[in-house]
């Protein structure tokens, strides 16, 4: 009898993923009636697929992986108390992280599960007789290949199966690449190019084999010295991009931060990403990561703060400052910094109404105002109706005279690990429908946008034949296209390329790919000076291993776990 190996370790996924989060689906999920007709059949079918991804791409698991790991996000043990975790973060950060790590045991077991899920509705969808299942059929079928190229990004390797009862073959390299390559293939005729962008798409496929052709180089050897890039990948990583560009379906947002606002879902820019909506209970908790414990973003929300998590390191906040020397970047950037609370620039600013408070977004710096909280409640000025913002203190920590003021050192030693210490990331938006208002937003968690369409095609036609002059007209069309627009690129390389990916996509789940695929993920920044190729992909978590142990060989550690 055939060991049902994937079986066993989708079981064990759901039973952990459950345990340890509540996420209730405002969806049809599998039919729990007999009197539902065949379109509400395909919704409760379909609808899981994409139902893990708000816990994949919450503020730990997929950022701690991407972000983290990187030179732009740190994690200290926050005052010796805080976000210790048992050196997660710290090793996350320092490239010495192990197969036991827990984030990296959720984002496994979260991948497999929406996979099962694909898997299942691909198994059930075509006996289904409405006309929506034919598309529901391609989505889950491209949602099977979105996430072979997650594992294949973070683990190195793909899951190959048609039933969940079976025994998967794994693969790994040029064949996971082509595998991935030729599913996305199959399900773009039968894709609709107009659901939105919660859903996959023509257009969301195209932009994800752009991104699939432009690692392919290192997908095909991920421990190669110096990754080999194609000239026939990056044609077909042009010819994508143009296809989404001559659409002109997506347009860039003169408003950068309009992008990550509560309201995103009907942003043009948004290509392909996570349905936060609040009418769907909205998961996004990015908003509140970064924050100090003595922020308080929404008036109607007194416990509704901060959790001083992650900041930038000093060396990502340097790509900044070097670029606009002597202009300070919030002043020459639209991309760093939007200040909407005017006592940070008029401090006789004092008394603001509900509707009119609103944090300031982007990269936080120096000494923060906000709401003033004593005894559980705000303050309000003298009328009794606005509220009274000012300095900001570390009250929640019990230390009301130490000031919440950002410094650019962080790092972890004593000093840097204080509750204030790294200039903070605030690039969603706290939610204004949330029924908590902490850490269930409804800003969609951007996948695909078409900012990233113009990056990508810009690297492939320099990467390809060095043409400096379209790589450069596409970059400085992203720029040009915000609100008072940084100053126009005079000249461009694959290293100023790879900055100024870093001050469009920061925080956005991108940075450990595009430091790996420039050449980047073995270098030193704060904290990290671990120069180990082996890291670029990340262990196969033990359980995993442990679960497959009576086959032998079946599912091999990466190298040096």
């Amino acid at each position: 009898m055939k060991k049902k190996i994937y079986l066993l370790m989708m079981l064990f996924s759901v039973s952990f993923i459950e345990s340890c989060t509540k996420l209730e689906e405002q969806i049809l999920d599998e039919t729990t009636t007999t009197i539902l007709n065949q379109k509400q059949a395909a919704d409760g079918i379909i609808a899981p697929v994409y139902a893990r991804l708000p816990d994949l791409f919450n503020h730990t698991n997929l950022f701690a992986a991407q972000e983290i790991s990187t030179d732009e996000a740190i994690l200290p043990y926050r005052g010796g108390t805080d976000w210790g975790d048992n050196g997660i973060y710290i090793a996350m950060h320092q490239h010495t992280y192990q197969s036991t790590d827990p984030n990296l045991r959720s984002v496994w077991l979260l991948i497999q599960q929406g996979m099962s899920r694909a898997i299942t509705a691909m198994n059930t969808l075509p006996t289904n007789t409405d006309p929506s299942a034919k598309t529901y059929l391609a989505e889950a079928r491209g949602m099977r290949a979105y996430y072979s190229m997650m594992t294949l990004d973070l683990f190195g390797l793909v899951f190959v199966k048609e039933d969940v009862g079976e025994t998967s073959t794994i693969i790994r390299g040029e064949e996971a690449f082509q595998y991935v390559k030729n599913e996305f293939l199959a399900v773009e005729p039968n894709l609709d190019n107009a659901v939105g962008p919660g859903r996959l798409t023509k257009s969301a496929v195209w932009g994800l084999l752009a991104r699939l052709y432009l690692n392919a180089g290192v997908y095909r050897d991920i421990y190669a010295d110096k990754a080999n890039f194609k000239s026939e990948d990056m044609d077909k990583a042009v010819e994508y991009c143009d296809k989404i560009i001559n659409g002109g379906q997506f347009q860039l947002s003169k408003d950068y931060f309009s992008i990550f606002g509560s309201d995103n879902h009907s942003n043009k820019e948004l290509i392909f990403a996570i349905d936060q909506r609040a009418e769907l209970n909205g998961n996004n908790r990015l908003a509140y990561f970064s924050l100090s414990g003595d922020q308080f973003p929404l008036t109607e929300f007194p416990v509704a703060n901060g959790t001083d998590g992650p900041a930038i390191t000093s060396d990502f906040y340097r790509t900044w400052v070097n670029q606009y020397a002597p202009i300070d970047p919030a002043n020459a950037d639209p991309r760093f910094y939007k200040q909407n609370m005017s006592i940070y620039s008029n401090p006789s600013d004092s008394c603001v109404s509900a509707t009119d408070y609103n944090i300031n977004r982007g990269i936080l710096r120096g000494q923060q105002y906000g709401l003033i909280r004593r005894n559980g409640v705000f303050l309000k000025c003298k009328d009794g109706k606005n509220f009274k913002v000012g300095k900001l203190f570390n009250d929640s920590r019990n230390k009301s005279t130490l000031p919440v003021e950002f410094t650019e050192q962080v790092d972890f030693t004593t000093a840097g690990s204080n509750y204030s210490t790294g200039f903070r990331v605030e690039k969603y938006e706290f939610s204004k429908k949330s029924a908590s208002g902490r850490n269930f937003g409804d800003a969609d968690i951007v996948i695909l946008r078409l900012a990233d369409i113009y990056m990508m095609r810009a690297e492939a036609k320099m990467r390809k034949s060095n043409d400096v002059s379209s790589a450069l007209a596409d970059v400085n069309l992203v720029r040009a296209s915000r609100t008072n627009p940084a100053p126009m690129l005079k000249e461009m390389s694959l290293d100023i390329l790879f900055k100024e990916r870093g001050f469009e996509f920061y925080w956005e789940h991108q940075r450990r790919t595009d430091m790996i695929r420039f050449g980047k993920y073995e270098g030193t920044w704060t904290e990290k000076n671990n120069t180990d190729k082996f890291k670029r992909i990340f262990p196969i978590p033990q359980t995993a291993v442990d679960g497959a142990s009576n086959l032998p060989g079946y599912l091999k550690q990466n190298q040096s776990y």
